[in-house]
């Protein structure tokens, strides 16, 4: 099982590697991304300046493995990586990178889709919303 994790925010440097990674692949005929970027949203007057997320890491590892069985089970994909941030993530930065490929498009945008719908629903992140008055909530 692998640890999907990643201290802080995911460079946009490592994403480019990921894709690079893949340019020898020529099985692949599409590749779908997704990145998750922290907003910087208004709440009650206060605008969010980070989250901090945090996990069981064992338990979030094992949905994640579930996950990923459950979507090779499902879709014809080549490869799938997922990694999420835990600790401060600052608004503009990004803190989950879903990237699947496939022989075919529709089969990559409907993966896709599906992994990150599922990990909103059934993976163990905490996420602590700091606004720029220091104050903080902990969210849903």
């Amino acid at each position: 099982m692998k640890n999907v994790f990643i201290k802080g925010p995911i460079k946009a440097e490592f994403i480019a590697e990921s894709i690079a990674k893949h340019s020898h692949k020529t099985n692949i005929g599409a590749h779908d991304i997704f990145l998750g970027q922290v907003r910087a949203d208004k709440v009650e007057g206060k605008e969010v300046q980070q989250i901090d997320y945090s996990a069981f890491e064992e338990m979030a590892n094992e949905a994640f493995y579930e996950i990923r069985e459950r979507t090779f089970d499902k879709f014809d994909l080549s490869c799938m990586h997922i990694y999420h941030s835990l600790g401060a993530v600052k608004a503009g930065e990004i803190s989950l990178f879903v990237f699947v490929s496939s022989k075919h498009r529709a089969m990559a945008f409907d993966a896709c889709r599906d992994i990150v719908e599922d990990i909103k629903a059934n993976v163990p992140i905490w996420k602590k919303e700091i606004y720029t008055d220091q104050s903080h909530i902990w969210v849903e």
